[in-house]
């Protein structure tokens, strides 16, 4: 029998498979590395979620409550010791409805039911129980869902109804005082508009009035001399004693001049109730219901009012001044008129041979009026913001900046629009549109 030696092949076996052996070690502590890299990575990510979370829950101004299936409570997170009276841990593993004041835990039992059934959010009014008595609460009910997509529970989250209300009211007063805020800028702008209007009222008032003045004082001076005549025909007098005496008083030419006093007084007094007749509707306070007026008359008074209470030597023109007839408050309408002619008058300060051009006419379903100058125009950087509140280009105590946003406001509550038509070197032009009445 021939002997036969493994001790080669056996060795070189051992050899390849302790190699194929290293290798796989080796490849297996590679991705144990990689694995355990991963696993760092996702366990920062879930640190930093949980660090997220826990500080929005911290930073949560509503009590929120994760209630099991068994209707207990698993989790209590949120202010809920400030609104329910009772620590976070005190809540924990407590029946729900051990919260709600009494006559509340079937509604409240319902309601989570019907949220775990139909997977539907839902609000309800709540009385919860605290220390200091029955406290209303607006809960929000949501489903708890698994990766499944089954119902594990629901999530209750509960705001205070009194701080809620107690919002609402000061919201509520804020929108009033802003009303009333807003009104009375209304009031002041109208008042500072015809502030500057005194003097030319003061002027246009003493002329007529000095007119009647006149004429009254040469009627009192005619009545002296008929009362002397009739008191001689009185005491009997001779015929030829009262010709000489009509002589000397010179009734004849006093006749004359009696008709001509009378005429003269009564022009007076006309231009003076015009006048006043003209203030009347200019100074009202505007806040009735919207009718149908001209708007080529109130823009023309609007003007006319303005021109005679300023220095500056302005030539206005009006082309066109049909009747248009629109819709609206004459006396708001006639604010952003004025506001419109005294702007153009201030921008014509250093303007030679100044002039400005006022233009009511027709446009589809809209009456137009533009009001034009010939000033420098208004600068690009300045244009975009005239409309803003309290924004003047005019010096400290000469403007308040409130007339073109007034004016604008007031053009919208007509539906109607105030805009910048156009500006340039050869000066600006405003474009106020309302709605139109056709006159009759």
């Amino acid at each position: 029998m021939t002997a036969f030696s493994t001790d080669e092949p056996l060795q070189a076996f051992d050899e390849q498979t302790w190699r194929e052996v290293v290798a796989a070690m080796d490849r297996t502590y590679s991705e144990l590395v990689d694995y355990q890299e991963i696993l760092e990575k996702q366990n920062r990510q879930i640190e930093d979620m949980r660090q997220f979370m826990a500080s929005v829950l911290a930073s949560v101004s509503d009590a929120l409550i994760v209630i099991g299936k068994d209707r207990r409570i698993e989790r209590a997170e949120g202010p809920i010791e400030k609104i329910l009276g009772r620590s976070s841990e005190a809540c924990l593993g407590q029946a729900v409805q051990e919260l709600v004041a009494p006559g509340e835990e079937d509604a409240l039992l319902e309601m989570i039911d019907q949220v775990m059934r139909d997977c539907e959010p839902r609000v309800l009014e709540c009385q919860f129980s605290t220390p200091d008595g029955p406290a209303p609460l607006e809960i929000s009910l949501s489903t708890r869902l698994d990766q499944r997509g089954r119902s594990q529970g629901v999530v209750l989250v509960g705001r205070p109804l009194g701080e809620l209300r107690n919002a609402y009211r000061e919201l509520e007063a804020s929108h009033m005082a802003l009303q009333q805020a807003q009104s009375q800028l209304v009031k002041n702008e109208k008042l500072a508009s015809l502030g500057r209007l005194v003097a030319g009222v003061a002027h246009e008032l003493n002329n007529p009035i000095s007119f009647v003045y006149a004429n009254t004082h040469a009627l009192e001076k005619y009545t002296a001399r008929f009362e002397t005549y009739f008191d001689a025909v009185q005491a009997g007098k001779s015929r030829p004693a009262l010709v000489a005496l009509r002589d000397e008083l010179r009734l004849d030419r006093t006749v004359r001049n009696l008709r001509t006093a009378i005429t003269g007084a009564k022009e007076g007094a006309e231009r003076v109730r015009d006048i006043v007749k003209d203030l009347r509707r200019l100074s009202a306070e505007g806040s009735g219901e919207h009718q149908r007026f001209n708007l080529a008359e109130t823009a023309r008074i609007a003007a006319e009012w303005v021109v005679r209470g300023t220095k500056t030597p302005v030539r206005v023109r009006f082309q066109d001044a049909s009747e248009i007839w629109t819709i609206g408050n004459p006396g708001h309408v006639q604010q952003i008129a004025m506001n419109l002619v005294q702007n153009a008058i201030d921008a014509l300060t250093d303007t030679q041979d100044p002039a400005i051009t006022l233009h009511v006419f027709r446009r589809d379903e809209g009456a137009v009026l533009q009001v034009a100058d010939n000033g420098p125009g208004i600068p690009d950087s300045v244009a975009p913001a005239i409309f803003d509140p309290f924004y003047t280009t005019k010096e400290v105590g000469k403007g308040t900046g409130l007339g073109l946003a007034i004016s604008h406001k007031i053009a919208e509550e007509h539906g109607g629009t105030l805009i910048l038509a156009k500006t340039g070197p050869e000066g600006s032009c405003f474009e106020l549109t309302l709605p139109t009445e056709d006159g009759p």
